[in-house]
């Protein structure tokens, strides 16, 4: 699973079974059920591992956003207990939106963008 996490929304992307190739899944209202909703997708879709957007300056220093990501990620390791990557995701959103333009799913792309880029080093 892939996840942007954003202030007030949060994108997800699942893989294919074989891990090869991320797919925009779906734009989350980041509030206090966050962590549930992604649970839940988590199980239904027995996902196994979490990838989630490394929020940095073009420095590489930490932005503001980063210390909410790593907020979540603890709440997150406690709700799930999956292991939990951090992947680059500068210019992700930026990214998504020069492929397909803003839509309600920009984020879920963003998401499959950082997702993507997690995979391709593993191979």
């Amino acid at each position: 699973m892939g996840i942007d996490y954003g202030s007030k929304r949060v994108g997800i992307a699942l893989s294919d079974e074989s891990g090869n190739m991320a797919f925009p899944e779906t734009v989350l209202i980041n509030d206090d059920k966050l962590a549930k909703a992604i649970a839940d997708i988590i199980e239904t879709k027995q996902v196994t591992e979490i990838v989630i957007g490394h929020s940095l300056h073009t420095d590489g220093s930490e932005n503001p956003l980063h210390t909410r990501v790593k907020e979540f990620i603890t709440e997150l390791t406690l709700a799930v207990g999956l292991p939990i990557h951090l992947e680059p995701e500068q210019y992700s959103t930026q990214e998504a939106i020069r492929f397909q333009g803003r839509t309600d799913k920009t984020d879920a792309s963003a998401a499959a963008i950082i997702l993507n880029s997690f995979l391709n080093k593993r191979t």
